[in-house]
């Protein structure tokens, strides 16, 4: 085939918003673009445990992050190793989110209601060297992490063979110079697609990813999520799901809005937080606005 004539070749056509453009500090890593507004925020909620009502505020999950990642430096953490977090919604996971990225380390998400040979298979792949759990999926793991010489930490308690994630934390917080180091293009999560054209494959996303993400969703002028400090969010998709984990839970630290966390879908328990803590914002997805639709809430609660 001949080469398409000079003349013919359309010119580039660049569409621009009438608005200005985002700044994406893409340089920092994510924690401290997160953590940015805490001089205005953080006295104020952040995270809400929508099961047992405990309440942090920005500065206590920023300490605690601090302290996750000494605890997993002591249990062997450190820069470009992976974490995986077996868990369903609840503070901790946050915790331990944040602390491992301070590590310069990843974490890789998965469901703990997958099968136990589904979390092998990816705790192999993702080359996972410590597993944080709890009670409901503990059980599925502690053969193969002996095997492994993997250790677990559990966030609901003791239990033989695990460290419990309260002595994980109850440390000295790891000091901000030793968080140099970290660059925007490590990653920080792994989290793994859903197999839909086959098995789950890991997505390696770096500290750069998430922030130009997080940036473009709440940031500038015309942000796509108008979430802010005055916004209470409800955190109900599952944290282990990327939607969840980037635009809930670091859109909404970003933005310095505080965060319910529900660990499964219940449409009383879901009324009774949303009237308790007056949240304004419930990202959903089709399957959880079709189960509220349908169903059958007490008079009282509409």
């Amino acid at each position: 085939m001949g080469s398409v004539p000079e003349e013919s070749v359309a010119a580039e056509v660049v569409f621009r918003s009438r608005l200005p453009d985002i700044e994406i500090p893409n340089e920092q890593t994510l924690q401290s673009y997160c953590f940015a507004k805490m001089a205005e925020v953080g006295s104020r909620p952040c995270i809400i445990d929508g099961q047992t009502g405990a309440s942090y505020t920005y500065a206590e999950v920023e300490s605690l992050s601090r302290k996750a990642a000494a605890g997993l430096r002591r249990m062997g953490v450190g820069k470009g190793d992976v974490v995986m977090n077996l868990l369903r919604n609840c503070p901790e996971f946050a915790f331990s989110f944040l602390g491992a990225a301070r590590l310069g380390a990843a974490t890789t998400t998965a469901n703990p209601f997958y099968t136990p040979h589904e979390i092998h298979r990816q705790a192999d792949a993702a080359g996972a060297m410590l597993i944080v759990t709890e009670a409901c999926a503990v059980d599925k793991v502690l053969e193969y992490a002996a095997g492994k010489g993997l250790p677990v930490v559990t966030v609901d308690g003791a239990r033989d063979g695990c460290v419990d994630f309260a002595e994980l934390i109850a440390g000295e917080e790891l000091p901000r110079d030793e968080e140099a180091g970290i660059h925007p293009d490590d990653v920080v999560a792994l989290p793994y697609s859903s197999g839909t054209t086959g098995l789950p494959k890991g997505v390696m996303l770096t500290h750069r990813s998430l922030i130009t993400s997080v940036a473009q969703q709440v940031d500038g002028e015309n942000p796509n999520l108008y979430f802010s400090k005055e916004d209470v969010l409800l955190c109900l998709l599952p944290l282990f799901h990327i939607y969840s984990l980037n635009s809930v839970l670091l859109a909404g630290l970003r933005a310095g809005s505080a965060m319910v966390i529900m660990r499964k879908f219940d449409i009383g328990a879901l009324v009774e937080l949303v009237r308790a803590h007056g949240i304004t914002i419930a990202p959903f997805v089709p399957p959880s606005s079709s189960r509220t639709r349908r169903s059958r809430t007490p008079p009282s609660y509409h």
